[in-house]
């Protein structure tokens, strides 16, 4: 099984610790990983923006790194699910489709192709796991709890197997932090009472820790926590499956 590791920009920008943990938790359970050195942007923020038409580029080179891979995996909720619903490229549409259809989550990739069922990691602190929007109504990572009898959660299933863990239940667990990409630009007064709101529910039930699948959501809520000069921190949960025992 050959995987290519896509790195979102922002990741690779502000939290490398991410990727390499991603890329470490691979290695440790087996995958034979490689990093496209030329990738770049998925595209996202101009989609997002309204200007998908200049994408093309974005588009093309995707393909040109991840084409030959067996599976793409990535530690972004949110830029995963930009490829699978949007990667095209009129000269290699097959190419598109193949590329779209491989493209995992690290999450879900490890529930859904690995079946990972221990995890060699401790992480003795309290932690509050944030379902992001991308990763729970988009991806499926996680079951909307009103809707459901018995809600599922992918990401908890794999935090319950480290060490030491104390997994806080929140109030409003299904609950958007209010981040949304272009969203915290567009109506940044509604965004930052969202993610307020998030952080306070965190808080309250007593976090040390808040993890999540999507970086930029723990990104938005990060910069609330600083300004509040709150000892909580975030990680991505990578680094969490990753912590040494």
């Amino acid at each position: 099984m050959r995987v290519g590791l896509f790195v979102p920009c922002y990741v690779d920008q502000f939290y490398p610790n991410a990727a390499i943990s991603t890329l470490n938790l691979l290695k440790k359970l087996g995958v034979d990983v490689y990093y496209p050195q030329n990738q770049t942007c998925c595209g996202q923020p101009m989609a997002n923006s309204g200007y998908e038409h200049l994408t093309k580029n974005c588009n093309s080179l995707f393909i040109e790194n991840f084409a030959e891979f067996d599976y793409v995996v990535s530690p972004s909720g949110s830029c995963v699910l930009h490829v699978k619903d949007h990667l095209h490229d009129d000269k290699r549409e097959e190419d598109a489709l193949k590329v779209r259809c491989k493209v995992y989550e690290l999450v879900e990739f490890l529930t859904d192709i690995l079946k990972v069922k221990e995890i060699s990691a401790s992480f003795p602190f309290k932690v509050g796991l944030h379902q992001s929007c991308h990763g729970q109504r988009g991806l499926h990572l996680s079951s909307m709890t009103e809707l459901v009898d018995v809600p599922f959660s992918k990401p908890l299933q794999l935090l319950n197997q480290v060490k030491g863990i104390e997994m806080i239940e929140l109030t409003r667990p299904d609950e958007c932090c209010g981040f949304g990409g272009t969203f915290c630009v567009a109506e940044e007064a509604v965004s930052a009472k969202m993610g307020k709101d998030r952080v306070e529910d965190h808080l309250l039930n007593g976090a040390e820790y808040i993890t999540a699948a999507d970086m930029s959501c723990l990104m938005h809520m990060e910069g609330i926590l600083k300004r509040q000069n709150s000892k909580v921190k975030v990680l991505h949960i990578a680094e969490i499956l990753n912590a040494e025992s």
